[in-house]
């Protein structure tokens, strides 16, 4: 049973959601078999909606893995929409640029292999849309940066912000993930929920997503 939703629960919201794309679907599918850290199918949803609604002309992800979150976005982009996504690791990286191209996105999409804490000078904004997934423990040093590559008005999405509970202490016993990225999330998410820069909503989607609009 999902730690922040109930099962059943998913299981409706799951019969009233169709299939995003069958190359996406066989993507997810692949990355979920080699137990590769995917976002979640209603993030997924949630992030190709906020896409299209903003819409999402430029935009930016920590965390490529493989391909498969941009691949979403990128298909409900305008026809001039660009996203540059970043990967820290090269294999990643690799598998990404092939599964952006079989989704037929590649054109839009530039992978950019690095640690985001290094190389984020070098991407010009300002981004309409930033997806932050990467390293937890990146979360809050990257914020400051992450904020200033807004336009205003623009979106900061952070993902894993419930860590499948384990933020509320006590409430998965024994911990079953790290407890560094735990304690490095929970300072995350008190920084977002204070910062006067950013109006911060936390929603109950997937692992937990952090929805942020940049004030003017």
């Amino acid at each position: 049973m999902n730690q922040i939703v109930a099962q059943p629960v998913l299981d409706y919201l799951a019969r009233h959601h169709p299939p995003l794309d069958a190359v996406l679907d066989e993507v997810r599918a692949e990355g979920l078999a080699d137990r590769l850290p995917l976002v979640d199918l209603a993030t997924a949803r949630f992030l190709r909606a906020l896409v299209m609604a903003l819409p999402g002309r430029r935009i930016l992800e920590i965390g490529t893995a493989i391909g498969y979150s941009a691949a979403c976005m990128a298909l409900v982009q305008p026809p001039d929409g660009t996203i540059i996504t970043m990967e820290v690791d090269p294999a990643r990286a690799a598998t990404a640029r092939r599964n952006l191209a079989r989704a037929g996105v590649e054109g839009r999409v530039d992978v950019i292999v690095g640690d985001a804490s290094r190389f984020l000078h070098k991407v010009g904004g300002p981004f309409d849309l930033i997806f932050q997934d990467g390293s937890k423990q990146l979360y809050e040093p990257l914020l400051d940066r992450l904020v200033a590559h807004l336009r205003p008005g623009g979106v900061l999405v952070t993902d894993n912000v419930l860590w499948h509970g384990e933020v509320v202490a006590g409430f998965v016993h024994p911990p079953e993930r790290d407890v560094n990225d735990t304690d490095a999330i929970r300072r995350y998410n008190e920084r977002l929920a204070a910062d006067p820069r950013l109006l911060t909503t936390l929603l109950p989607i997937g692992d937990g997503v952090a929805f942020s609009v940049k004030r003017p």
